[in-house]
C-alpha cells in the first residue's frame, strides 16, 4: 500500500500543470562524473520534496528502479533502502562509459464514486476489471512517467541513453555529463520515438529552500523536438516537461498523460 500511494502521487503529477507540482520527484547521484579506471561507487538519494534538492515530504518507491549500464546490460543496484523522508541505493559502476538511472511508472489510474464517496485506484489493464461494476462516473486515463538521472564514468558513452520509444523521452544532442555553467546545451524530446513538438519544459536549479522565487528557466521543443537551456551557475538542476493524448493502449482509457523528469548536475568551467 505505501509504495502504491507513491506510484499514484507520481501518476498524478504528470497530470498537473508544471509550476502547480509543488510536490517534485528526483533522484540524486552522489557524483555524475567520475575517474576511469577505478573501483568507482555512487550512493543515489530517492525522494518526494517540497524543495530541491532536501528530503521533507516522503519517499520515492524504488519498485521500478532500472539501471542501465554503458553496454546496455542492466546493472542491479546494492545496499537499497526506504526510510521515511527518503530512499537509498549504491551502484558499483564497474564499466567506463555512461549509466541511465531510471524509474518508470506505466499504468492505469481511475476515479469513480462507489455508494456516494469519491475514490480512486492505480493498476493494469488486467486489473480494471476487478473495479465495482456498480461504479459511477468512471474516469480512467493512461499515465506514463519517467525519473532519470545519468552518470559518467570517464568518456561518455550513449549506449545507454538510447529511446525506449515509449511515452516522453529525453534523448541527447548535449551529453547530459558534459554540462558547464555559462555554455548552451541543447536536448531533444520523443514522444513514443518520434520528435516532440512544441512541449514545455521548465528547468529549476536546486537551492529552492533558500530563496523565495524558483528561479525556472523556460524552453519549448521547436518542429524537431529540440530545445536549449544556457546554464546560469553550477550546481544540481530539476528539468521537467509533461503532455496528453489519446493515444492509449487501453479500450477503457479515455486520455493518456505523460511526464517526464530529469536530474542534472552543471559544473563549472
Amino acid at each position: 500500500m505505501k509504495s502504491s500511494f507513491k506510484w499514484f502521487a507520481l501518476a498524478l503529477a504528470v497530470t498537473l500543470p508544471l509550476a502547480a507540482q509543488a510536490h517534485k520527484f528526483f533522484m540524486v547521484p552522489s557524483q555524475t562524473v567520475l575517474s576511469g579506471g577505478q573501483d568507482n561507487w555512487i550512493t543515489v538519494d530517492a525522494a518526494v520534496s517540497n524543495d530541491l534538492f532536501y528530503f521533507n515530504h516522503h519517499a520515492l518507491a524504488l519498485d521500478n528502479l532500472v539501471i542501465t549500464g554503458p553496454d546496455g546490460a542492466t546493472v542491479k543496484p546494492e545496499n537499497a533502502h526506504t526510510g521515511k523522508w527518503r530512499s537509498t541505493f549504491d551502484v558499483h559502476l564497474q564499466k567506463d562509459g555512461s549509466y541511465k538511472l531510471a524509474i518508470v511508472n506505466d499504468g492505469l489510474f481511475a476515479s469513480y464514486e462507489e455508494n456516494g464517496q469519491r475514490k480512486r485506484w492505480r493498476g493494469s489493464a488486467a486489473e480494471l476489471a476487478k473495479l465495482p461494476a456498480d461504479a459511477k462516473n468512471l474516469k480512467v486515463s493512461e499515465s506514463v512517467s519517467r525519473l532519470e538521472s545519468f552518470v559518467t564514468v570517464g568518456s561518455p558513452t550513449t549506449t545507454a541513453l538510447k529511446p525506449t520509444n515509449r511515452g516522453l523521452e529525453l534523448v541527447p544532442v548535449t551529453h547530459p555529463n558534459d554540462l558547464y555553467s555559462g555554455e548552451e546545451a541543447r536536448f531533444k524530446l520523443l514522444l513514443d520515438g518520434q520528435p516532440a513538438k512544441g512541449i514545455a519544459v521548465s528547468v529549476i536549479p536546486g537551492g529552492t529552500r533558500y530563496r523565495n522565487s524558483q528561479n525556472e528557466i523556460k524552453a519549448t521543443t521547436g518542429d524537431d523536438g529540440v530545445f536549449a537551456v544556457t546554464w546560469p551557475v553550477a550546481g544540481m538542476y530539476w528539468l521537467s516537461a509533461r503532455s496528453e493524448d489519446a493515444k492509449v493502449s487501453s479500450p477503457r482509457a479515455s486520455e493518456r498523460r505523460l511526464g517526464y523528469v530529469a536530474t542534472l548536475e552543471v559544473l563549472p568551467q
